[in-house]
């Protein structure tokens, strides 16, 4: 295997256990531990990290190094009333009822996103997860609005991608994404709008709830917390 496709496939290892939950917000990545635990040379695993920071899943700081991103309360709510605001938007300039080859699309990826699934394969989940999402904000038809979505989606995978490993959180999301393909046949984009905005409060409020330091349970009054001290390397099974 080249040296870039080395790098390349540990940083698909790498995330897939940072978005999952195996390895837990706050973490710090220790290259020598991430060498043992992948059998990876040291090049590899530094462009790995550099892969990592630059999709915003880690981050870097001085007399630390690098730890697996961890957001604040705040931020979560930031990030979410940001993406909130673009999707209700796109959804809302979605011409309805959509045309046959629209609808025949997401109905595809959302058996895509069901079946891998089944599989357990968890990135298989993720992506076709997205390309759902994209394909249905896409027929907004402003791609510089679309790109904002992206944009957001990527900032917020770390607090969304542990609910996709849920069974029981991923039949909520396929029942949903089955409730904006018949709404698609419909002229109600308000409807719509409202449901893209529901559909990503599960894995908001999970996190926040995780999120240790807490306080209170509204996610609409936002206390500071204290820094998580950074943990060497916790691996969940």
């Amino acid at each position: 295997m080249s040296e870039p496709d080395e790098a390349a496939g540990l940083a698909v290892l790498l995330e897939d256990d940072i978005i999952f939950g195996r390895i837990p917000p706050g973490a710090r990545l220790v290259e020598d531990a991430l060498m043992a635990r992948y059998g990876r040379t040291r090049h590899a695993v530094r462009q790995a990290l550099l892969e990592l920071e630059r999709k915003a899943i880690i981050s870097r700081e001085r007399n630390v190094g690098a730890t697996v991103r961890s957001y604040t309360w705040e931020q979560v709510l930031q990030i979410y009333q940001v993406r909130e605001f673009l999707q209700r938007q796109a959804a809302l300039m979605i011409r309805l009822p959509a045309d046959d080859e629209l609808l025949t699309r997401l109905e595809t990826l959302n058996g895509a996103v069901a079946q891998e699934g089944q599989r357990g394969h968890l990135r298989g989940v993720h992506e076709s997860n997205d390309a759902f999402h994209l394909a249905l904000f896409g027929a907004c038809g402003n791609p510089s609005l679309v790109g904002s979505i992206a944009h957001y989606m990527a900032l917020s995978l770390p607090v969304r991608a542990t609910t996709l490993a849920d069974p029981a959180a991923l039949a909520v999301s396929l029942r949903q994404h089955a409730m904006m393909i018949s709404l698609w046949q419909d002229t109600d984009n308000w409807a719509l709008a409202q449901l893209c905005v529901e559909h990503v409060q599960p894995s908001k409020q999970d996190y926040l709830a995780r999120a240790p330091g807490l306080t209170t349970a509204d996610p609409n009054k936002p206390h500071a917390r204290p820094r998580r001290r950074a943990s060497t390397m916790e691996m969940r099974p």
